[in-house]
Protein backbone atom coordinates (compact mmCIF):
# COMPACT_ATOMS: atom_id res chain seq x y z
CA UNK A 1 0.00 0.00 0.00
CA UNK A 2 2.44 2.76 1.06
CA UNK A 3 4.82 1.66 -2.54
CA UNK A 4 1.39 2.53 -4.33
CA UNK A 5 1.42 5.61 -2.77
CA UNK A 6 4.81 6.42 -3.19
CA UNK A 7 4.43 5.43 -7.01
CA UNK A 8 1.16 7.53 -7.20
CA UNK A 9 3.43 10.88 -5.43
CA UNK A 10 6.31 10.10 -7.48
CA UNK A 11 4.34 10.65 -10.85
CA UNK A 12 2.37 13.67 -9.77
CA UNK A 13 5.67 15.13 -9.09
CA UNK A 14 6.97 14.28 -11.93
CA UNK A 15 3.84 15.69 -14.32
CA UNK A 16 4.04 18.85 -12.36
CA UNK A 17 8.31 19.05 -12.86
CA UNK A 18 7.44 18.04 -16.83
CA UNK A 19 4.67 21.08 -17.42
CA UNK A 20 6.25 23.46 -15.34
CA UNK A 21 3.67 23.67 -12.41
CA UNK A 22 4.96 24.72 -8.87
CA UNK A 23 2.68 24.41 -5.84
CA UNK A 24 1.29 27.20 -4.38
CA UNK A 25 3.17 28.96 -1.96
CA UNK A 26 2.90 31.97 0.23
CA UNK A 27 -0.20 33.13 2.15
CA UNK A 28 -2.17 34.39 -0.70
CA UNK A 29 -3.20 38.55 -1.62
CA UNK A 30 -5.80 38.22 1.13
CA UNK A 31 -4.05 37.43 3.72
CA UNK A 32 -1.48 40.00 3.15
CA UNK A 33 -4.05 42.52 2.92
CA UNK A 34 -5.11 41.60 6.05
CA UNK A 35 -1.71 42.02 7.37
CA UNK A 36 -1.86 45.37 6.34
CA UNK A 37 -5.30 46.27 7.95
CA UNK A 38 -4.14 44.69 10.95
CA UNK A 39 -1.53 46.80 11.61
CA UNK A 40 -3.41 50.36 10.51
CA UNK A 41 -6.22 49.20 12.60
CA UNK A 42 -3.88 48.56 15.69
CA UNK A 43 -2.30 51.68 15.16
CA UNK A 44 -5.72 53.91 15.44
CA UNK A 45 -6.54 52.08 18.27
CA UNK A 46 -3.36 52.75 19.97
CA UNK A 47 -3.54 56.50 19.27
CA UNK A 48 -7.06 56.98 20.22
CA UNK A 49 -6.68 55.35 23.30
CA UNK A 50 -3.46 57.30 24.58
CA UNK A 51 -5.52 60.29 23.12
CA UNK A 52 -8.19 59.74 25.26
CA UNK A 53 -6.08 58.58 28.35
CA UNK A 54 -4.63 62.31 27.73
CA UNK A 55 -7.99 64.44 27.63
CA UNK A 56 -9.64 62.52 30.17
CA UNK A 57 -9.26 64.69 33.46
CA UNK A 58 -11.05 65.08 36.94
CA UNK A 59 -13.34 68.08 35.71
CA UNK A 60 -14.98 68.60 38.73
CA UNK A 61 -11.28 69.14 40.38
CA UNK A 62 -10.41 71.22 37.65
CA UNK A 63 -13.88 73.76 37.32
CA UNK A 64 -13.10 73.96 41.50
CA UNK A 65 -9.67 74.92 40.96
CA UNK A 66 -10.52 77.61 38.50
CA UNK A 67 -13.91 78.68 40.12
CA UNK A 68 -11.34 80.09 43.39
CA UNK A 69 -8.89 81.60 40.80
CA UNK A 70 -12.20 83.45 39.41
CA UNK A 71 -13.28 84.69 42.52
CA UNK A 72 -10.12 86.18 43.19
CA UNK A 73 -10.18 88.18 40.27
CA UNK A 74 -7.42 86.28 38.61
CA UNK A 75 -8.30 86.03 35.19
CA UNK A 76 -4.54 85.43 34.14
CA UNK A 77 -4.28 82.79 36.34
CA UNK A 78 -7.68 81.13 35.67
CA UNK A 79 -6.05 80.56 31.97
CA UNK A 80 -2.68 79.45 32.32
CA UNK A 81 -4.75 76.45 34.62
CA UNK A 82 -6.40 76.11 31.15
CA UNK A 83 -3.40 76.26 29.13
CA UNK A 84 -1.72 73.75 31.35
CA UNK A 85 -4.49 71.49 31.70
CA UNK A 86 -5.24 69.51 28.29
CA UNK A 87 -8.49 68.21 27.04
CA UNK A 88 -11.48 69.26 25.72
CA UNK A 89 -13.18 70.75 28.87
CA UNK A 90 -9.90 72.76 29.82
CA UNK A 91 -10.00 74.56 26.21
CA UNK A 92 -14.02 75.18 26.50
CA UNK A 93 -13.67 76.95 29.74
CA UNK A 94 -10.95 79.41 28.36
CA UNK A 95 -12.88 80.04 25.56
CA UNK A 96 -15.39 80.83 27.85
CA UNK A 97 -13.02 82.87 29.59
CA UNK A 98 -11.63 84.73 27.10
CA UNK A 99 -14.83 86.11 25.64
CA UNK A 100 -16.45 86.70 28.98
CA UNK A 101 -17.52 90.45 28.55
CA UNK A 102 -19.66 89.45 25.92
CA UNK A 103 -22.58 88.14 28.08
CA UNK A 104 -24.26 84.92 28.58
CA UNK A 105 -25.19 84.44 25.34
CA UNK A 106 -22.15 85.42 23.85
CA UNK A 107 -20.46 82.64 26.38
CA UNK A 108 -22.97 79.93 25.12
CA UNK A 109 -22.05 80.34 22.09
CA UNK A 110 -18.46 79.88 22.19
CA UNK A 111 -19.11 76.65 24.28
CA UNK A 112 -21.55 75.63 21.22
CA UNK A 113 -18.18 76.01 19.20
CA UNK A 114 -15.79 74.55 20.89
CA UNK A 115 -18.47 71.51 21.39
CA UNK A 116 -18.83 71.53 17.42
CA UNK A 117 -14.90 71.41 17.05
CA UNK A 118 -14.06 69.14 19.94
CA UNK A 119 -16.77 66.21 19.25
CA UNK A 120 -15.46 65.39 15.72
CA UNK A 121 -11.86 65.63 16.64
CA UNK A 122 -12.98 62.65 19.57
CA UNK A 123 -15.10 61.06 17.24
CA UNK A 124 -12.04 60.77 13.93
CA UNK A 125 -10.77 57.55 12.99
CA UNK A 126 -14.03 55.70 14.99
CA UNK A 127 -15.61 54.79 11.67
CA UNK A 128 -13.17 53.30 10.29
CA UNK A 129 -12.85 50.44 12.74
CA UNK A 130 -16.40 49.96 12.24
CA UNK A 131 -16.04 49.14 9.01
CA UNK A 132 -13.04 46.99 9.12
CA UNK A 133 -15.15 45.26 11.99
CA UNK A 134 -17.56 44.34 9.40
CA UNK A 135 -15.53 43.62 6.04
CA UNK A 136 -12.84 41.90 7.94
CA UNK A 137 -14.83 38.46 7.99
CA UNK A 138 -15.55 39.03 4.34
CA UNK A 139 -12.34 39.54 3.43
CA UNK A 140 -11.67 36.09 5.28
CA UNK A 141 -14.15 34.52 3.36
CA UNK A 142 -12.29 35.97 -0.07
CA UNK A 143 -9.43 34.75 0.53
CA UNK A 144 -11.30 31.02 1.80
CA UNK A 145 -12.50 30.88 -1.80
CA UNK A 146 -9.41 31.61 -3.63
CA UNK A 147 -7.21 29.19 -1.64
CA UNK A 148 -10.05 26.66 -2.21
CA UNK A 149 -9.51 27.79 -6.32
CA UNK A 150 -5.70 26.84 -5.77
CA UNK A 151 -6.74 23.56 -4.60
CA UNK A 152 -9.14 22.83 -7.13
CA UNK A 153 -6.48 24.13 -10.14
CA UNK A 154 -3.81 21.95 -8.69
CA UNK A 155 -5.89 18.80 -8.92
CA UNK A 156 -6.67 19.48 -12.60
CA UNK A 157 -4.61 17.74 -15.26
CA UNK A 158 -1.98 19.23 -17.12
CA UNK A 159 -4.23 18.64 -20.12
CA UNK A 160 -7.07 20.59 -18.68
CA UNK A 161 -9.71 17.76 -19.37
CA UNK A 162 -10.53 16.93 -16.22
CA UNK A 163 -9.66 16.19 -12.57
CA UNK A 164 -6.71 14.16 -11.55
CA UNK A 165 -4.01 13.62 -9.00
CA UNK A 166 -2.00 16.49 -7.39
CA UNK A 167 0.85 15.87 -4.53
CA UNK A 168 -0.76 16.45 -0.92
CA UNK A 169 1.65 19.93 -0.37
CA UNK A 170 0.08 21.07 -3.41
CA UNK A 171 -3.37 20.86 -2.03
CA UNK A 172 -2.54 21.94 1.40
CA UNK A 173 -1.45 25.14 0.49
CA UNK A 174 -4.21 26.11 -1.02
CA UNK A 175 -6.01 24.95 2.36
CA UNK A 176 -3.99 26.50 4.76
CA UNK A 177 -3.95 29.56 2.62
CA UNK A 178 -8.27 29.70 3.00
CA UNK A 179 -7.65 28.60 6.71
CA UNK A 180 -5.52 31.23 7.81
CA UNK A 181 -7.26 34.16 5.47
CA UNK A 182 -10.13 33.61 7.55
CA UNK A 183 -8.98 32.89 10.91
CA UNK A 184 -6.81 36.38 10.52
CA UNK A 185 -10.00 37.96 9.22
CA UNK A 186 -13.04 37.09 12.16
CA UNK A 187 -10.06 37.55 14.50
CA UNK A 188 -9.17 41.01 13.35
CA UNK A 189 -13.32 41.91 13.18
CA UNK A 190 -13.25 40.70 17.00
CA UNK A 191 -10.55 42.96 17.66
CA UNK A 192 -11.90 46.00 15.38
CA UNK A 193 -15.43 45.59 17.36
CA UNK A 194 -14.63 45.15 20.86
CA UNK A 195 -12.01 48.17 20.54
CA UNK A 196 -14.67 50.37 18.34
CA UNK A 197 -17.13 49.48 21.74
CA UNK A 198 -14.48 50.34 24.08
CA UNK A 199 -13.73 54.10 22.05
CA UNK A 200 -17.35 54.83 21.71
CA UNK A 201 -17.86 54.27 25.74
CA UNK A 202 -14.56 56.49 26.11
CA UNK A 203 -15.88 59.47 23.45
CA UNK A 204 -19.27 59.55 25.03
CA UNK A 205 -17.73 60.10 28.61
CA UNK A 206 -15.54 63.22 27.50
CA UNK A 207 -18.61 64.46 25.26
CA UNK A 208 -20.63 64.12 29.00
CA UNK A 209 -17.98 66.18 30.12
CA UNK A 210 -17.94 68.76 28.56
CA UNK A 211 -21.31 68.81 28.34
CA UNK A 212 -21.75 69.44 31.98
CA UNK A 213 -18.62 71.51 31.87
CA UNK A 214 -20.71 74.06 29.45
CA UNK A 215 -23.17 74.30 31.82
CA UNK A 216 -20.66 75.18 34.94
CA UNK A 217 -18.59 77.53 32.91
CA UNK A 218 -21.67 79.87 31.84
CA UNK A 219 -22.31 80.04 35.88
CA UNK A 220 -18.52 80.56 36.41
CA UNK A 221 -17.71 82.78 34.15
CA UNK A 222 -21.46 85.17 33.84
CA UNK A 223 -22.55 84.30 37.48
CA UNK A 224 -26.21 83.33 37.87
CA UNK A 225 -27.85 86.96 36.78
CA UNK A 226 -26.50 86.54 33.42
CA UNK A 227 -23.77 89.49 33.40
CA UNK A 228 -20.00 89.35 32.98
CA UNK A 229 -18.45 89.47 35.91
CA UNK A 230 -15.94 92.10 36.67
CA UNK A 231 -12.15 91.72 35.99
CA UNK A 232 -9.21 93.10 37.49
CA UNK A 233 -6.67 91.88 35.48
Amino acid sequence: MFSTLSLTLAASDAVAAVHGAAPSAGFGPVFWFLILLCGVSFAVILERALLFRREQIDSAQFLAGVRNVLKRDNVLEALSICDATPGPVARMVKSAILVREGGRERVQEAIEEIGLTEVPRLEAHLAFLATIAQIAPLLGLLGTLLGFTGVFRELRRPDGGGFGYAAPGEMFDGLMQALYAASLGIGLAIVCYAAYNYLVTRVNTLVLDLERAGGEAVKMVCGDNGSAKPSNS
